[in-house]
Order: C-alpha cells, then sequence, then structure tokens
C-alpha cells in the first residue's frame, strides 16, 4: 500500500453492538482524519441499533447512515486496532477479538441497561457519548504520523486515554 493512501482502521468491539461501539463508531468517523476510519461490532449482537443512541448521536449532528448492529464475523474490512468498550469494572464480560491487532480497553458504562426517569436514562446515554467523545478526541491530538508506525508507543499511548474520564 503507499503511504498516501494508507487506512487505519478501527473497531470499536461489545457485546450487544447497540449503544457504546455505535457511538465510538459514529463520533470517530466524524471527528477522523484523513486515513483513519472507523467500524463496530459485537461478540453477540442486538441486530438493531438503541433508539437512544440514534437520538443522541442526531441531537449531536452526526449522521448515523449506514450504521446498523453486526457481529465482529461480518467486519467489512480487518481491523488495525481494537478498542473494546464494555464496562469490565461492572462485572460485564469484555469480548476478545481474534486476530493480530493492537488491543486496547476503552470502559464505558452501558447506558442500555440505565434505569430511572427518562432524563435519568437520558444522562446515562450522554455521559457514554461524553466520555468516548473525550477519549476519541485525545487520540486524534497524539501524533498519529508516527504512531501509525510505532505500534509499542501506539498502544501505551491508546492504554493511557482509556482513563480519561475514570473517577
Amino acid at each position: 500500500m503507499q503511504k498516501d493512501s494508507f487506512i487505519m482502521n478501527v473497531l470499536f468491539l461489545c457485546t450487544g453492538n447497540s449503544c457504546r461501539s455505535i457511538l465510538g463508531e459514529a463520533i470517530f468517523n466524524q471527528l477522523a482524519p484523513k486515513g483513519w476510519q472507523a467500524m463496530s461490532a459485537g461478540s453477540n449482537p442486538t441486530g438493531a441499533i438503541h433508539p437512544r443512541s440514534l437520538a443522541l448521536l442526531a441531537s449531536e449532528g452526526i449522521s448515523t447512515a449506514g450504521y446498523y448492529s453486526k457481529s465482529w464475523e461480518s467486519l467489512p474490512e480487518v481491523p488495525d486496532i481494537v478498542i473494546t468498550v464494555c464496562a469490565s469494572a461492572a462485572g460485564e464480560a469484555c469480548p476478545s477479538y481474534l486476530g493480530q491487532v493492537l488491543r486496547c480497553h476503552w470502559g464505558v458504562e452501558d447506558p442500555a441497561h440505565a434505569t430511572g426517569t427518562d432524563a435519568e436514562i437520558d444522562a446515562a446515554f450522554m455521559n457514554a457519548y461524553r466520555v468516548l467523545r473525550s477519549r476519541i478526541e485525545e487520540l486524534f491530538l497524539l501524533s498519529l504520523d508516527s504512531l501509525k508506525h510505532d505500534k509499542i508507543a501506539l498502544k501505551a499511548a491508546l492504554d493511557k486515554i482509556g482513563y480519561i474520564g475514570v473517577s
């Protein structure tokens, strides 16, 4: 592949592929520099994007065209980086992608399991959105041109970013 046609494929992975991984994919693709693109998948996809995820992305001006809940077995590209977004600290099982890829974990509470009033549930979705967005923005502040060729430094930077927004 020629240097000027370099593509870095990032996979946001969770279990259901209805909330967090979809949010990550959409935010990433809106903010991504040339040569970087995201996709999302689940180890056990629900088959539908959560309506609150769609509404939130629309309210933030982010297109959801072409996004759908899918299995990691039907990815359009082989990922270079896999970012798991399950909340393993909450006892949630985190899927393990089986491939020779750079892996990191950016745990985010699953808003699909939020309970309470509509306002409280909406707040859980907004919190997941804000955590993911701040981490993705931090990723794009890195020196990506040099890091894409240094997997060890990229892994260390991605791991560090995974702690942003953790209380």
